[in-house]
């Protein structure tokens, strides 16, 4: 069947509020969380927490941070997004704690379904357990689980779960060897 994308549709799965709502984080996102210049991390914090966003104590956010959808992150304690970081969460994001993330790493939650006609998105929550280190421009493809205390070294691409204790490499990433 071939694909025919003046039939796609953005709203084939649930973006969790409304349009007015998801407009007006267009704009906070971009003046607070997306640039270089506003560094005060608290700030950042209360506006995530105001659009439904679940934060723990000891969160650092750096700048030109993009968050898709704050209502559908979940961020435990002591967890740092570094410079770039990208969370295109059109489904649910669970970050445990002391989780690090690297400058310009990715977590990306959807993908088209290259199968439908309309190219419709094919969604998947990504959970990051305790301990687990993302490295800088790495992604986490819609449905990995990233096992406690696992790593996913610079540049790689995490496209089935982590074991836990694992430190990943490649792309796609595999076991190079335990962290322990």
């Amino acid at each position: 069947m071939p694909v025919s994308l003046k039939t796609f549709r953005t709203n084939n799965f649930d973006k969790g509020r409304g349009r007015l709502v998801q407009f007006i984080w267009i704009f906070v996102n971009a003046l607070f969380l997306k640039n270089s210049w506003f560094v005060f991390m608290r700030f950042k914090i209360f506006l995530l927490r105001s659009f439904g966003a679940e934060i723990g104590q000891g969160t650092v956010i750096k700048n030109n941070v993009n968050i898709k959808f704050p209502w559908k992150l979940v961020l435990g304690n002591d967890v740092w997004l570094g410079e770039g970081v990208w969370i295109d969460n059109l489904d649910k994001v669970t970050i445990g704690n002391d989780v690090c993330i690297s400058q310009g790493a990715l977590l990306l939650t959807g993908n088209h379904d290259y199968r439908s006609s309309s190219f419709d998105y094919r969604n998947e929550l990504i959970t990051i357990e305790n301990g687990v280190w993302i490295g800088a421009k790495s992604v986490v493809c819609p449905g990995v689980v990233c096992g406690e205390e696992s790593i996913l070294t610079v540049g790689s691409i995490a496209t089935k779960n982590l074991k836990p204790f694992g430190i990943y490499q490649g792309n796609p990433a595999v076991l190079i060897r335990e962290r322990y």
